[in-house]
């Protein structure tokens, strides 16, 4: 039963990675910028659990070290902790381009307060999941939001690990906690399985009182404080469905010296598909830490990964890109990256993705490779030819199609008079694409 808990939790971290990590992992090329769906800062998370009544330290975002300072001081509490907010982990361990070194401080001095925020606010952050650069602590001054945390610090006697996550094993959601809390779930479901807990939920009767007040008891909360606990988890059930969560993860889930239980962080992860009924919750994505050439496409329901090498891969499904970026790395070549058509496409599609090809530097050669299932390939021709002409294509580009209405396809490139080059399969497309470049 605990190696069954166990996997179930580890399936939460393999769950994570999606195609692109395969992607990355099999054709052994760098990916440049990080993919993300929205991602919040820890302080906008913690508004919305605060919002719905989940206890969280009290805090106030700053916008200038004045104001980091005038936090401090209303806060008024022992001891303040300053935090950095970029979407990255390892902040404590990160180095400022500034000179301050750590992403968090603690002091108990509110004048201090004001000096490190001195130090953060429109500095690069480094940490281990940062570019080499690092990313910018921004201020309104750059047109974002707030971005330094000032909260209240708070001893923590003992941590746990709770999270609630859509699990397809269980057809719904599931609550999964450890009584080791502050480290990797993954780490601790391989060295003590025995201590994952899970409590299946059923999607149309929530959280039961019992099942709340088990997995508090198996977390280790005991006395007033399993009731406490148990509420708070009831609490965060209710923000994972008021959102439209795929995951809260709460980590850690933590026991103060005076007999409270806090969420001291959080991550949530969100339904995309669900941004048409939460608009409040994903205008909070201000996009200033994405890649802009993924938010150009996605604005297209075009999906892009951008890349180290020199070759633009132009597909439709994350097996094919793979399969390309493969023989592209067999035949000597490198992907620029990869872009993702996707099933229903329009030739306005086609021809916005050529301008985010064409615009990147690197690109010395186009490789189009269309398996039309539910996609039709005289679409992909004419989005092509009218991409060729009116933006002046000045790079090789090599085009393998197969599948739905693909003669008509041949025959509008054939008749185009543009200077494509036309491959039999995708290991002619790829040794086409390199060939053309090496010249």
């Amino acid at each position: 039963m605990a190696a069954s808990m166990a996997s179930q939790a580890v399936a939460r971290g393999l769950r994570a990675a999606t195609s692109k990590h395969l992607l990355l992992d099999k054709c052994k090329c760098t990916q440049l910028n990080p993919r993300r769906w929205l991602n919040l800062q820890e302080y906008q998370s913690k508004k919305l659990m605060q919002e719905s009544g989940v206890a969280v330290q009290r805090f106030y975002v700053a916008d200038t070290a004045s104001e980091a300072l005038e936090a401090a001081k209303r806060l008024n509490a022992k001891e303040i902790v300053l935090k950095a907010q970029i979407l990255a982990g390892g902040r404590g361990k990160g180095v400022f381009d500034s000179g301050l070194k750590g992403g968090v401080h603690l002091t108990k001095d509110p004048a201090v307060v004001g000096e490190l925020a001195n130090k953060m606010l429109g500095f690069n952050l480094t940490t281990k999941q940062t570019p080499k650069d690092g990313v910018k602590v921004k201020t309104h001054r750059l047109k974002t939001h707030f971005q330094v945390m000032v909260a209240e610090a708070l001893d923590i006697s003992r941590e746990t690990y709770f999270a609630i996550l859509m699990d397809r094993a269980c057809n719904g959601p599931v609550m999964v906690g450890s009584p080791q809390g502050g480290m990797d779930i993954e780490e601790v479901a391989a060295k003590s399985p025995e201590l994952i807990f899970k409590e299946v939920i059923d999607i149309f009767e929530g959280v039961r009182d019992d099942q709340a007040l088990r997995m508090a008891a198996n977390l280790g909360f005991k006395g007033p404080l399993e009731r406490q606990a148990a509420d708070q988890i009831k609490r965060l059930y209710d923000l994972f469905l008021k959102v439209d969560a795929t995951q809260v993860e709460v980590n850690p889930l933590g026991e103060t010296p005076e007999g409270q239980v806090v969420c001291f962080d959080a991550k949530i992860n969100f339904d995309d598909n669900a941004e048409f009924r939460q608009k409040a919750v994903f205008a909070m994505d201000d996009m200033t830490e994405s890649d802009p050439t993924e938010t150009e496409a996605a604005k297209w329901d075009l999906k892009y990964i951008g890349m180290d090498g020199n070759i633009a891969c132009f597909v439709n499904g994350a097996g094919l890109a793979m399969a390309t970026c493969d023989i592209i790395d067999l035949h000597g070549g490198k992907p620029a990256n990869f872009l993702d058509l996707g099933g229903g496409v329009k030739e306005r599609q086609v021809y916005e993705a050529f301008k985010l090809l064409t615009a990147d530097p690197k690109v010395e050669a186009i490789l189009v490779n269309i398996f039309g299932g539910i996609v039709n390939c005289a679409i992909i021709a004419n989005g092509i030819t009218k991409a060729c002409r009116e933006l002046e294509l000045k790079v090789p580009l090599v085009v393998r199609l197969e599948g739905t209405n693909v003669h008509e396809a041949k025959r509008i490139l054939s008749e185009s008079g543009l200077p494509i080059t036309a491959a039999d399969d995708l290991d002619d497309a790829a040794k086409k694409a390199v060939a053309a470049i090496k010249k």
